[in-house]
């Protein structure tokens, strides 16, 4: 029965994606496949919709309801707030005819639905006179109209999510969360709602847990959660711990049905699956793709597509720092890959272009650019100043030929010169009035970061539906070691969320799984990273990242503590990372590397909240889609003080 279920999914997928087939056609296959499948069928609708832009997701919805009645599926459900677009942002509030939009079109949906139930998520008006203007639903439509309507209880404002910003939370009435599919009495509850189980967290959100509440009081025969959950490192294995703890705890299965595709920063995995009552995956469908999937709630056997590989190896991993990054370089592959062409379809460009150092950075930026949106699309420019070393230059030149890009090259030493000339005028004369010019200042590094932006930016203004690429990573980000409107600048910074270490693994892992293999040229691998901005004066060489910074091993480790053990630098001191396990490090020399961390992240933070938009792929971030830290509290004290400290300032008070 699978061999059937998964032809007729890539039969209806085809045509969903392509139109490939004429009214005529869609019957005869209906009509085929329908003597062959079970009876108690439904679709888990696993879409990509459009934020803001109703007419094109209902239409949407149309074609997907339009299959469903032809095989005459019980159900097809689509996830969370799927007609008005997730995420929605403050344009619901500024612009209410949006979701004027919504509730019309869902009425016309409703026209459209007969035997086969539509479950669909929309947004919807509060009409009472307190709390916020609208509700997060979901809407069930049968037989022409619309049956009832569920309204989202739980509304998350932590991380990436502002729910409770625009929305009203609704009372948990179980009655109205019921609807027959079929034979079978589903319960409905969307995203949050089911992330509350008291059992399964340490410390709860809320006070109630509607998917108890549902269960204990109406003992539906499965759970449907219409989902908009985002993918980030160990999303997916605290998503299935979780899923699977409630299925098995109330021996009830759940259909969980997720949305795919990004919008901004945030990206969404799909992989909606089926878990029976003994908490047991008995179906899944794809990560990362659209899909019309079908599923047998009475097959324990169902189709199962595989999770990016490496996932399953971790799914009851425990959280602590580790340099094998191998489990997730699949899994975050996909999600920039995925990040960027829908970026760039949603937006309406078609062409990126970057400079190519020769670095790392910049070459997997190329590499995740060229597969997104196809190699002829992408122009890289190699941009040399008189620090720049032939081996960079040779090295943006080869990765440009492997992997098909277009390539040109143009030196930037005159536009320094010119420059700098002018900037010498100037600031001797500024400093007649003012007398407080740096001794050593960061101008000739910036100048050269900021002439290579002005060339891409203005190739991005003279071509058609083309945008200019960030490549800062996380490591630097943090640490600030890119400069404002230089390599930060762009209209989307596709790694600002991955840190060095684990771009070094990305490296090696597209060399082996892309089709092209070994693309990236080894020396680049091999390389220490630099900018090649200025000279180190003790060596006489460019200025290596690690020599301006520290070993990025350590760095990165310090990262994560701060993202997710929230440690500061009194917690950091005495534990020993993994880079101490294998190199010496004095405690002065740790010390000095903490300090600078905390100290340079405090200067950095007002460059986080210019960062273009970028795709969350860790576990937590400074995208400031989720993460809002004052600029004006980047002097805070990251150093606990001690008692004695304190205890001294309070006697000198008193002594006064």
């Amino acid at each position: 029965m699978n061999e059937v279920i998964e032809r007729l999914i890539t039969l209806i997928d085809e045509d969903l994606q392509n139109n490939i087939y004429t009214p005529e056609e869609r019957n005869e296959i209906a009509d085929k496949y329908k003597k062959l499948l079970p009876q108690d069928l439904i679709v888990l609708a696993q879409t990509n919709p459009i934020s803001g832009n109703v007419k094109y997701n209902a239409l949407k919805a149309q074609k997907w309801i339009e299959w469903a009645n032809l095989i005459e599926a019980k159900a097809v459900i689509f996830p969370e707030m799927f007609l008005i677009g997730y995420p929605i942002g403050d344009f619901i509030d500024r612009f209410p005819i949006v979701v004027e939009e919504c509730n019309e079109w869902l009425e016309v949906l409703a026209k459209l639905s007969g035997k086969t139930k539509v479950i669909i998520g929309f947004a919807e008006f509060n009409k009472e006179k307190k709390g916020k203007n609208y509700y997060n639903s979901a809407a069930v439509l049968a037989d022409g109209k619309i049956e009832t309507v569920v309204r989202k209880s739980l509304l998350p404002t932590y991380a990436e999510f502002n729910d409770y910003r625009h929305f009203e939370p609704s009372p948990v009435n179980s009655s109205s969360r019921i609807t027959n599919i079929g034979s079978k009495r589903a319960g409905i509850v969307i995203c949050e709602d089911g992330w509350n189980d008291f059992d399964f967290f340490d410390k709860n959100l809320y006070s109630t847990d509607p998917v108890e509440v549902v269960i204990k009081e109406q003992h539906p025969d499965f759970i449907v959660n219409c989902s908009s959950s985002i993918t980030r490192a160990k999303k997916e294995q605290l998503k299935h711990n979780m899923l699977s703890f409630a299925a098995k705890k109330y021996k009830t299965p759940i259909v969980y049905v997720n949305q795919v595709g990004s919008g901004e920063c945030l990206s969404f995995e799909g992989a909606s699956r089926v878990y029976d009552e003994n908490g047991t995956i008995i179906a899944m469908a794809k990560s990362y793709e659209e899909q019309f999937f079908i599923v047998d709630l009475n097959d324990k056997n169902g189709v199962i597509y595989q999770l990016p590989k490496g996932l399953e190896k971790t799914l009851n991993s425990q959280k602590a720092f580790s340099l094998d990054h191998e489990p997730d370089l699949e899994r975050t592959y996909k999600t920039i890959i995925q990040s960027i062409r829908d970026y760039f379809r949603k937006t309406g460009f078609k062409r990126a272009v970057l400079g190519l150092s020769g670095g790392l950075d910049s070459t997997i930026c190329a590499v995740l650019l060229a597969d997104a949106l196809g190699a002829e699309n992408v122009f890289g420019i190699s941009m040399p100043s008189i620090i720049t070393s032939d081996e960079s230059k040779n090295d943006a030149k080869t990765l440009a030929q492997n992997l098909g890009i277009n390539f040109i090259e143009i030196p930037i030493k005159d536009m320094f010169d010119v420059t700098r000339e002018k900037f010498d005028s100037l600031f001797s004369d500024m400093n007649n009035k003012w007398n407080c010019r740096y001794k050593n200042s960061y101008t000739n590094d910036n100048i050269q970061a900021r002439a290579r932006a002005t060339i891409l930016w203005g190739v991005a203004n003279e071509f058609e539906s083309c945008l200019s690429i960030a490549t800062s990573d996380k490591s630097e980000v943090y640490m600030g070691y890119a400069t404002i409107n230089g390599d930060m600048s762009g209209g989307f910074a596709p790694i600002a969320d991955v840190t060095k270490t684990k771009l070094f693994a990305l490296a090696r892992w597209l060399n082996e799984n892309r089709k092209t293999k070994n693309a990236i040229p080894a020396s680049i691998i091999e390389k220490r990273p630099g900018a090649e901005l200025a000279i180190n004066p003790e060596t006489g060489k460019p200025l290596l990242a690690e020599e301006a910074l520290m070993p990025y091993e350590f760095l990165d480790e310090v990262i994560w503590r701060v993202e997710n053990l929230h440690q500061s630098i009194n917690d950091m001191t005495d534990v020993e990372f993994l880079y101490e396990k294998k190199t010496s490090v004095s405690k002065e020399q740790k010390s000095q590397w903490l300090e600078k961390f905390f100290r340079r992240m405090s200067f950095a933070v007002y460059k986080w909240s210019i960062l273009p938009p970028a795709p969350i792929v860790d576990a937590r971030s400074v995208n400031n889609r989720e993460y809002r830290h004052p600029i004006i509290a980047s002097a805070i004290n990251y150093r606990k003080t001690s008692f004695e400290e304190k205890f001294d300032l309070l006697k000198k008070y008193i002594s006064r």
